[in-house]
């Protein structure tokens, strides 16, 4: 394209926006390329750029300065002790000061750490060697085979369904099928994660999802549901939980906890909530990833979703967005369409995902577990009166008040499952009063608390402090009153009353008679202490 029109003495202007639009440069950037052609004698290598005199790609601070960085950080920051680009900072001017060179910026030493090699890392110990990520993604045959469960506080600022004010950030417990990479159970919660976290999930996860999206108010398909074979988890504490491994052995789920240092191992559960918080921040009130991120954002200031807003939400985003887009881990394939691919692949061979035996016990045995004496009047719980007919037997026994063991679902406090001693099941038990609604055991909590506010809000502190006002004047009205009464009394007896704050051991004789300790009339002088 360009030696033609190098060979001429000029290039027509046409000619050269002809070659800039097949080339795919400026009209200005073809003659730079002809004066090189020109310059070169046509040949391909003078066309090559060379490359910035002294901009991007090339370092700017002379070499002295270049040293001081090259130094410390080799000294300091790639040795076991590991200690943080910050210090670096700090001695890279320190040492600076002392040699009388002017200090690199701190980004500039960030900058030279960051472009540091895996190699050179390795003598820091702070990243894993490559052979520890090889083959360390867990796959899957089939729908449920392996679903992994974690949780993470979402980026975004929730308010109470009535005051509308800001009370702080929910949880989410997230559990994907690794097979089609759908999001086969969700949690959205104010409480931390715990083991009643993790056995609500499983029990979402198990659960047909219709009814659950219809009481919410969302109109979409979302059939994973079923009892996962394993279950992938990280080494926390709810994750170790007696609960969680018992009715997990009861359901016969194998529980396959990471090896401590591989968070790669928990890569597909990670990305999908990382997604899921891509989403959320586009919401009033995120918090954003981080500080820099947020900057100026006022998140409570703009904070506007209720916790239940927020699940019915997450429902859509996850069950008519996420399931139904391309899936680059599945080339480009959708997750909802890989999991019924997977279930029609499981019925051609007389197959189905696994699904629990009773999918309410399944839910149960994954309920936290309170105590309680049974009473005349049934079960109390948070001020909440429960009572059945069917606990009338167990109240009447002879003997003292019976401690039972009580599962609830923090969801719904509306009924409690009573656990029966004599044959290992469970009686659901409801509200005493039946025209109570269903309450969550937030929305309970918060309701107490908004009580125990309103109560406070009505004493009046103008009324206490005058209480203590009157209290005050009372008793410097008590103290006057005594005062004078003993003054009046002991003048009846004819005693003088001594009032000087320091008096002297002796005193003049006084027209005043003096009465002595014992009682009888003196005129000598006497110890005012002692009387």
């Amino acid at each position: 394209m360009l030696r033609p029109l190098a060979a001429l003495p000029a290039c027509p202007r046409e000619q050269a926006r002809a070659a800039a639009v097949v080339l795919g440069v400026s009209e200005r950037q073809v003659y730079r390329l002809l004066r090189k052609c020109r310059e070169g004698g046509g040949t391909v290598t003078t066309l090559v750029s060379s490359g910035s005199d002294g901009g991007r790609g090339k370092r700017r601070i002379e070499e002295r300065r270049e040293a001081l960085i090259r130094d410390a950080v080799a000294e300091l920051y790639l040795t076991p002790q590991r200690l943080s680009a910050e210090k670096i900072v700090v001695e890279v001017r320190r040492r600076a000061r002392d040699q009388h060179v002017r200090p690199p910026s701190a980004s500039t030493v960030r900058r030279r750490i960051a472009a540091l090699s895996q190699e050179e890392r390795r003598r820091r110990g702070d990243v894993a060697v490559p052979e520890a990520v090889l083959g360390s993604t867990v796959t899957a045959q089939a729908p449920l085979d392996v679903v992994q469960i974690d949780h993470t506080p979402v980026d975004l600022i929730l308010v109470d369904p009535i005051e509308r004010r800001p009370i702080g950030r929910p949880w989410v417990t997230v559990a994907i099928d690794v097979f089609s990479r759908c999001i086969a159970g969700l949690l959205v919660t104010l409480e931390a994660p715990s083991a009643t976290s993790v056995g609500l999930c499983l029990a979402h996860v198990a659960s047909d999802k219709r009814s659950w999206l219809t009481a919410i108010g969302v109109d979409a398909d979302w059939p994973v549901m079923g009892r996962p074979r394993q279950i992938g988890v990280d080494n926390a504490a709810e994750f170790h939980s007696e609960a969680l491994e018992r009715g997990c052995a009861q359901h016969d789920i194998t529980i396959d906890w990471r090896p401590f240092g591989r968070p790669q191992v928990g890569g597909v559960v990670e990305r999908v909530i990382g997604t899921l918080m891509e989403l959320v921040h586009g919401l009033p009130g995120t918090t954003f990833s981080n500080v820099m991120q947020r900057g100026r954002y006022d998140s409570d200031k703009a904070a506007c979703l209720t916790l239940a807003e927020l699940a019915r939400w997450l429902a859509v985003a996850i069950a008519k967005l996420y399931h139904l887009r391309p899936h680059a881990g599945l080339d480009g394939e959708a997750p909802l369409q890989r999991y019924q691919e997977g279930v029609r692949a499981l019925a051609t061979e007389g197959l189905a995902p696994p699904s629990p035996r009773d999918p309410r016990a399944f839910l149960i045995d994954f309920l936290p577990v309170v105590r309680r004496t049974l009473r005349r009047d049934g079960v109390v719980i948070d001020h909440i009166h429960y009572f059945s007919d069917a606990l009338k037997p167990w109240i009447e026994r002879d003997g003292p008040p019976r401690r039972i063991l009580i599962r609830r679902d923090p969801r719904d406090l509306s009924r409690i499952y009573v656990h029966d001693p004599d044959d290992g099941g469970y009686l659901e038990v409801g509200y005493r009063e039946l025209s109570r609604p269903p309450v969550s055991l937030w929305e309970h909590r918060l309701a107490r608390s908004r009580l125990r506010r309103q109560r406070q809000s009505e004493i009046d502190e103008g009324i206490l402090f005058a209480g203590i006002e009157e209290m005050r004047e009372i008793e410097v009205q008590a103290r006057t009153a005594t005062r004078t009464t003993r003054r009046n009394q002991a003048r009846r007896l004819g005693l003088r009353v001594i009032t000087d704050p320091a008096p002297r051991l002796s005193e003049p004789a006084s027209p005043w008679p003096v009465r002595a300790v014992d009682g009888t009339a003196s005129s000598e002088p006497f110890d005012v202490e002692e009387w």
